[in-house]
């Protein structure tokens, strides 16, 4: 299968017909390119703010619940588009209305129509204050078409044990949106980090650029990228592709199961096998004076 993870910007939207232009044009760009999985990045959804005009924009608390409100819409386009190019496609994560304070969701949709959410289970510090975004519901396992599918929300996929609960997958996607360099390359970390520990593929997707509109994302810094163990079948680095940083477009990459099935079965190492040796040990070590 070919996965396609973007770099995405955010844009100031005159009118619900352009994000559904836009929308529709990155997915089916993408789809022309033969993806079968499109990855949309977290908090790509906040642009949908911009249409209750600037002022909400960019005020943090009526922002979160101005996009909460246009999620519905946003789910049926991006059902339609799923459908109509036989595509899978996780879209952009935003926050979601509950009874007490907003989640940050994302929604999962397939080419027969049906779909699923995940919602990030751990905030960062300032999701929790000044957001007040709170953890949602529990870890998916998509069962799809293509295979076993998970999410880890950003923030997510630096949590080992988070990543393990998703071993049976063979893809974990991972939408993110970082401000700084450093932030990048710490879920980029974790993303390759799960991909080792689980023998699986990851696939990381980014906002890009400046949205000064927005108190919540004015400036996001990252790229598209498709990660594996390094070990059989796959690229010593553990880099299938990789995209430019900060560079808008869809990065793209080639993924065979069959050869995540194999590395699971048979590969250099089996650490996703071997992992429940280190739960039997006493987990505290033992102080050796050197002094």
């Amino acid at each position: 299968m070919k996965v396609a993870t973007a770099a995405y910007p955010l844009d100031v939207l005159s009118s619900w017909a352009q994000y559904e232009d836009k929308i529709a044009a990155w997915v089916a760009e993408a789809a022309g390119e033969g993806g079968d999985i499109l990855v949309f990045p977290e908090y790509g959804a906040m642009e949908l703010a911009t249409l209750e005009g600037l002022d909400v924009a960019g005020n943090l608390e009526a922002s979160l619940f101005a996009v909460s409100d246009r999620l519905p819409e946003a789910d049926t386009l991006h059902n339609t588009l799923a459908q109509k190019h036989g595509v899978h496609i996780l879209a952009a994560s935003g926050p979601a209305a509950t009874a007490t304070r907003p989640v940050n969701r994302a929604r999962f949709f397939a080419p027969n129509g049906k779909s699923g959410v995940q919602e990030k289970q751990i905030m960062t510090r300032f999701e929790r204050d000044p957001w007040g975004i709170q953890g949602g519901s529990g870890l998916q396992v998509f069962e799809t078409t293509l295979g076993k599918i998970g999410v880890l929300i950003c923030y997510d996929a630096e949590f080992p044990l988070l990543g393990r609960a998703l071993a049976d997958c063979q893809i974990i996607m991972v939408p993110s949106c970082t401000e700084a360099l450093s932030g990048y390359w710490r879920v980029r970390i974790g993303a390759m980090a799960r991909a080792l520990e689980n023998q699986c593929v990851t696939v990381m997707s980014s906002v890009v650029g400046e949205a000064a509109w927005s108190e919540a994302v004015d400036i996001s810094t990252g790229t598209g990228g498709v990660f594996a163990p390094p070990d059989k079948g796959f690229p010593p680095t553990g880099v299938l592709s990789e995209g430019v940083l900060n560079v808008p477009g869809w990065t793209y990459a080639e993924v065979d199961l069959a050869a995540v099935e194999l590395i699971r079965r048979d590969g250099i190492v089996l650490g996703r096998k071997h992992w429940n040796e280190q739960l039997g040990r006493d987990g505290t070590p033992d102080i050796v004076n050197l002094a």
